[in-house]
């Protein structure tokens, strides 16, 4: 006895390839965060990223692709997601709020000339725009992975990459798809100026 529908496995494949054919849309955006994250790293800055949920996992692995390799074995590349230490996190939660687990992280890692990255599927998360206001005001570059129409967040952000769609997992699936393409860029441009 079969338990799945073929009909709607397919069903759900086409609506995804549908969102990712309008996601064509984004390409400005995409290339305008490909090259302030490159001129970044050229400067030697570093990428600094945040979000909750799977969006944390979707910080952590970006900067997983960037310190380690994407797909070529090269030098190291800066970066440090603010979602990793649980230590820091709960703490901050305790003592002063969960709304300021990104942005007080930020207050004392983000320099002027990094890249600032927020990760929202809803576009308003608290913690998030908190993290991107404090960062612009450190001379950071903010980038932020959004959806939901950008929320309240593209108001704050120098380069928003807003999906158009409210299903999060829709928007989950082509933020990892965005990112990739930003970490497969940047590992080749830097790779081209920078020794193995």
């Amino acid at each position: 006895m079969n338990l799945t529908n073929k009909d709607e496995i397919k069903e759900k494949i086409l609506e995804r390839l549908d969102i990712i054919r309008s996601s064509t849309s984004l390409t400005p955006e995409v290339e305008k965060s490909t090259n302030a994250i490159i001129k970044c790293l050229k400067k030697g800055n570093k990428v600094i990223l945040f979000g909750n949920g799977g969006s944390a996992a979707d910080a952590q692995h970006i900067a997983a692709e960037l310190i380690g390799k994407f797909n070529i074995k090269r030098k190291s590349l800066p970066a440090i997601s603010l979602t990793s230490n649980s230590s820091t996190i709960t703490a901050l939660s305790n003592d002063f709020s969960f709304d300021t687990v990104f942005s007080r992280q930020c207050e004392s890692l983000v320099s002027k000339g990094d890249i600032s990255f927020g990760i929202s599927t809803s576009g308003n998360s608290l913690n998030v725009k908190k993290a991107i206001i404090v960062s612009k005001k450190m001379g950071a570059t903010t980038i932020a992975l959004l959806g939901n129409r950008g929320g309240q967040i593209k108001k704050y952000t120098d380069i928003p990459i807003i999906v158009n769609s409210s299903s999060t997992p829709f928007i989950q699936e082509i933020h990892r798809m965005i990112y990739h393409i930003i970490c497969e860029i940047v590992e080749k441009e830097m790779s081209k100026s920078i020794k193995k």
